[in-house]
């Protein structure tokens, strides 16, 4: 096999991993998103709020809880109307075929599901966790919401301090691909004028 041919091939070979990797975030992003906005779901219609809960806490826990089944539910609408098309592919048992799906042209909108459910969505319901004690216990016992509010706070750090190192590490990782990606374009490219000038002599 050829220069050229093996490129295809490699080429080919980057694209259903690319695919496969979009499926996983969309499977992935839709459960965490139906979970979660379950879960906010059933706190906002199952929780008994004492009269004497400040108004302001009850406008920050709407918000939150607000705020988190919306942006579940996008990722989750994202993910649902994307998810089939790629699968219908995967499915194919054709080489080819992976030309035929949307993920290299729908790959902002499946990071921004992935983004949504995994990253923004599971920072506001930790912290929609914290106002949530708030509002049970600050009429009643000021010592439990504090005690929520310090476990749940460092977690809420490791997570941002993970969050940000798990991207950045993600983002080196593929600008070394891509430099590494160009270093074998220009091998083929060079390979490629030399069988020119060899078959031109």
């Amino acid at each position: 096999m050829n220069a050229y041919g093996q490129h295809a091939n490699s080429v080919l070979a980057l694209s259903w991993r690319k695919l496969a990797l979009s499926k996983a975030k969309l499977k992935a992003s839709s459960r965490t998103s139906a979970l979660l906005s379950g879960f906010a779901m059933i706190s906002m219609v199952e929780l008994q709020i004492n009269e004497d809960v400040p108004k302001p806490l009850l406008i920050t826990f709407s918000v939150c809880a607000s705020l988190l089944v919306a942006i579940h539910m996008l990722a989750l609408m994202i993910s649902t109307c994307i998810l089939p098309h790629i699968e219908a592919v995967s499915n194919i048992h054709n080489a080819t075929a992976v030309k035929e799906s949307p993920h290299e042209r729908m790959h902002v909108y499946i990071e921004m599901a992935w983004i949504f459910s995994t990253g923004l969505g599971i920072l506001l319901f930790l912290i929609e966790l914290i106002i949530l004690c708030w509002v049970k216990f600050v009429v009643r016992n000021w010592d439990s919401a504090i005690a929520a509010t310090v476990i749940i706070t460092p977690i809420v750090i490791i997570f941002i301090i993970f969050s940000v190192h798990f991207y950045r590490t993600l983002i080196a990782h593929k600008y070394e691909r891509s430099t590494q990606g160009l270093k074998e374009l220009d091998k083929l490219a060079d390979s490629l004028d030399h069988q020119n000038d060899v078959h031109v002599v």
